[in-house]
């Protein structure tokens, strides 16, 4: 390869904008806990148009299990457990999740902005 030839030319720029571009992808984390069948948290936030990564920690001693139908999740949580959910990146909005073992009284919203 030429040193001005596109190829090399297109690396050095890759090379260039490595650790900007890394940056830009680097998930937001969120921790939840979940006690008395509740969440804490209720209403997380993020910026919106990055991907998140979600911990959840059950201090209940009953499994739970972390379902959204909105952010496409579904994992249990076993009772004195932590899970990590990933989140694609998401526009603007408000995401609801719940414990779908006890839906009428355990959910929360992700809040993007």
């Amino acid at each position: 390869m030429r040193i001005g030839s596109p190829a090399v030319l297109g690396l050095a720029l890759v090379l260039e904008m490595g650790p900007s571009l890394a940056i830009a992808d680097e998930p937001t984390k969120l921790t939840l806990t979940l006690k008395d069948h509740k969440f804490s948290p209720a209403e997380p936030t993020a910026p919106a148009g990055k991907p998140v990564v979600i911990e959840v920690e059950n201090q209940d001693k009953t499994p739970a299990e972390f379902e959204s139908k909105a952010l496409r999740v579904e994992k249990v949580v076993p009772g004195g457990g932590k899970i990590s959910v990933q989140v694609r990146a998401l526009p603007p909005g408000r995401y609801r999740f719940f414990d779908d073992y006890h839906e009428a009284t355990t959910e929360g919203f992700l809040v993007t902005q």
